[in-house]
């Protein structure tokens, strides 16, 4: 499970020291947007004690890359300090995944280590439109759909109004294909409206959205207990597979039909304590 991804900048080590602490699922070491462009390079080199710091209470760690000339040099070197993934931003083609993929592998062969993962961050209408073929890159987890750069390329604000629809195509786009979708029906930006984002926390839930990043840390908590069966959903689950072991095809429980989809849901929710 991912229900929680906090961004940190590369670069900043008072942000580093404190990570592991916050409780994510997922820590993201960004090399991109959160970095300026005079200390890229810097933040690179410091990824083998960045990635080694943030993971010490066994987070999964990701790189976020640049997009561009730099996004090669960011992957290896992400893949050398021992991240378990990428983040990839600006994702357009799964051509560029599996691109991806062959400039790491012999890297990842000297090193014995695992083949790294992928999570794409589609940015742009043209991505968004080609987000089923963009899902059929090799070694993708994940879809998300970065809001702010999204708006800022339609000519659009990133209100919840405006984000809802092509975070719902990306969405379906990643359920369709199998991986994890990952973001709110809002911008992550706004992280000081906390009963907000609760609030669009539930909403993504419901719509079955697995996680989301964040900038804040003061946000983790909310996702990681959103994104996690309430005690009533495992209370609710654990009678409705305890009858469904007695091989009735469908029955009643409190005052509802339960039948095969209704029981495979509570597989799920069980499957996610």
């Amino acid at each position: 499970m991912m229900r929680s991804l906090l961004y940190v900048p590369a670069q900043s080590e008072r942000f580093i020291a404190k990570a592991h602490e916050r409780g994510a699922d997922a820590i993201i070491l960004d090399l991109e947007d959160a970095v300026p462009e005079a200390s890229k390079d810097a933040a690179r080199e410091g990824l083998a004690d960045a990635v080694a710091a943030v993971r010490r209470n066994g987070a999964r760690v990701l790189v976020r890359v640049n997009a561009g000339e730099r996004q090669r040099e960011d992957a290896l070197a992400a893949c050398r300090a021992g991240a378990d993934g990428l983040s990839v931003p600006k994702a357009r083609s799964a051509e560029e995944f599996a691109a991806l993929a062959d400039v790491l592998a012999p890297e990842e062969a000297k090193a014995g280590r695992a083949p790294m993962e992928f999570v794409a961050v589609l940015e742009d209408p043209g991505a968004l439109l080609d987000a089923a073929k963009i899902a059929r890159g090799p070694r993708l987890i994940a879809l998300s759909l970065g809001g702010e750069d999204f708006a800022l390329a339609i000519g659009g604000e990133p209100t919840p109004e405006v984000l809802r629809v092509p975070k719902l195509m990306v969405h379906y786009a990643a359920k369709a294909a199998g991986l994890l979708s990952l973001g709110l029906l809002r911008s992550v930006a706004d992280y000081s409206d906390l009963e907000g984002i609760k609030a669009a926390v539930a909403e993504a839930r419901a719509h079955g959205f697995d996680g989301a990043s964040c900038v804040h840390p003061a946000v983790v908590p909310l996702l990681n207990a959103g994104f996690s069966p309430s005690a009533e959903e495992v209370d609710w689950a654990e009678r409705v597979v305890a009858r469904a072991a007695g091989g009735e095809g469908a029955f009643e429980l409190d005052g509802r039909m339960v039948d095969a989809p209704v029981i495979a849901r509570a597989r799920k929710i069980l499957a996610r304590r």
